[in-house]
């Protein structure tokens, strides 16, 4: 089963200049521990599926920001 493209261009691009900048922020050192490892974890977040342009929080919901229509149980060709 192929999951659709749920992440346009726009979207795409600005999680991965959020991610690049949380990266940034990490590298710094200026944050402590806990506060440190979640902007990793959402840094992550961010290049992967701006990279791969799909979502799965999306996908659960049902959004699309590529312009293709999810519906939740429905799996379309788009």
């Amino acid at each position: 089963m192929k999951l659709p493209v749920n992440v346009g261009s726009v979207d795409r691009i600005i999680r991965i200049v959020l991610g690049v900048g949380l990266v940034a922020v990490a590298f710094g050192g200026s944050l402590a521990w806990p506060l440190l490892g979640v902007t990793w974890l959402v840094a992550a977040i961010m290049l992967v599926t701006g990279a791969i342009g799909l979502c799965p929080l999306y996908f659960v919901l049902g959004i699309s920001t590529a312009g293709n229509r999810l519906a939740i149980g429905r799996h379309s060709k788009a």
